[in-house]
């Protein structure tokens, strides 16, 4: 497992691996795959390549996202946090799609 920290906030990535055992803590639907196979957990850690630290609301700003609580973040797989970060960002599109107000007629 590689246990090297990125330069920046090494507290927090360490806390935060620590409570995620070294593994992505995507379970199963939160980027599209279920995870079935593996008990609806993704099976990736850090002895697969470098785990990225996020706050489970993949829509927030970078600087919202800055803010969050160490306790609140989540270790993901590059893998797992792309498709997650699209899935809920679709899904915003569509909710503020949804409750939009109607647009004035043109006629």
């Amino acid at each position: 497992m590689n246990h090297r920290p990125p330069l920046g906030a090494p507290a927090v990535w360490q806390a935060v691996m620590a409570a995620a055992g070294g593994h992505c803590q995507c379970t199963g639907g939160l980027c599209g795959s279920q995870h079935s196979d593996t008990g609806r957990r993704c099976l990736n850690s850090s002895a697969h390549g470098r785990l990225l630290i996020a706050p489970a609301d993949l829509t927030l700003t970078t600087v919202a996202a800055a803010a969050v609580p160490a306790e609140e973040l989540r270790a993901w797989c590059a893998g797992c946090h792309a498709k997650a970060r699209a899935r809920q960002l679709a899904s915003l599109r569509e909710l503020e799609r949804q409750t939009a107000d109607e647009p004035l007629s043109l006629f």
